[in-house]
């Protein structure tokens, strides 16, 4: 019944209990989830989990942190990856990250937008990451996303005024656990006003957890309190909420 559109669960905090924490994912009611790549390591270890497991799918790509060192050589592989692998649903996690600045801005820049690009000429749709950078992030997406490639902001943090924005623009929002947290106002209020038809919901696992699990390991089984969360704001059921995020999340990603 529910879909976790982003975790990592080829994450070396899954390392001594992978197998364990997978099948428990597995019984507690999650019937999907999506791994992205944060580097070309990860996105290689993420397609061989999606291979692994039936109800796993895998995103490639190289977050802002590790684009200092990328070359073209890396959007090649990426795209024999995305190309050879059907469990590979999207380009990600790409994008930018002003608040850590591990890489200088314009390569952040330079490669977000060169995958972007790569997500539009595979008719893949794209997850982006944005921390502290919301201007730069929204102007490279409305200029260079193609009007039929999907977008989804993960792990969304913004304002909701800008959220409103993306959806003009055809992207959808996804809502971690911290709405649960208990200061994140601006996070309720996008997940109360922004249409469930634009939502999706996530873990970010292992980081992130939700009331009341705050501080610990997450994982995908979690990704229920963010559904019970959003139900409670909207005031609508659990149900729903889960139907509705899993229904927008398989058609973003196309799976049958």
């Amino acid at each position: 019944m529910l879909f976790d559109s982003h975790a990592h669960l080829n994450d070396d905090r899954f390392d001594e209990d992978r197998e364990e924490a997978i099948e428990y994912i597995r019984k507690s009611g999650v019937d999907l989830v999506v791994n992205p790549g944060a580097d070309m390591e990860t996105s290689k270890s993420a397609i061989e989990l999606a291979n692994k497991y039936d109800f796993i799918y895998s995103a490639v790509g190289v977050h802002p942190h590790d684009v200092s060192g990328m070359t073209e050589s890396d959007i090649e592989t990426l795209r024999t990856w995305a190309k050879e692998n059907e469990k590979v649903v999207a380009i990600g996690e790409i994008g930018l990250d002003y608040y850590y600045d591990l890489s200088p801005r314009e390569d952040q820049k330079k490669w977000f937008i060169r995958q972007i690009e790569l997500a539009n000429e595979l008719g893949l749709p794209f997850i982006v990451h944005d921390r502290d950078a919301h201007g730069d992030t929204f102007e490279i997406i409305k200029k260079y996303k193609a009007k039929d490639t999907g977008c989804v902001l993960h792990c969304y943090s913004g304002a909701l005024e800008l959220a409103q924005e993306y959806v003009k623009l055809g992207c959808y929002i996804s809502i971690p656990g911290t709405v649960t947290f208990k200061n994140n106002k601006k996070t309720v209020e996008v997940a109360k006003e922004i249409p469930l038809e634009w939502l999706f919901i996530e873990t970010d696992s292992p980081y992130m957890a939700p009331v009341p699990f705050r501080g610990k390991r997450n994982d995908p089984s979690m990704v229920k309190y963010v559904a019970e969360k959003i139900a409670l704001e909207k005031g609508i059921s659990y149900e729903e909420v889960c139907r509705v995020t899993k229904d927008n999340a398989m058609k973003f990603f196309k799976i049958k």
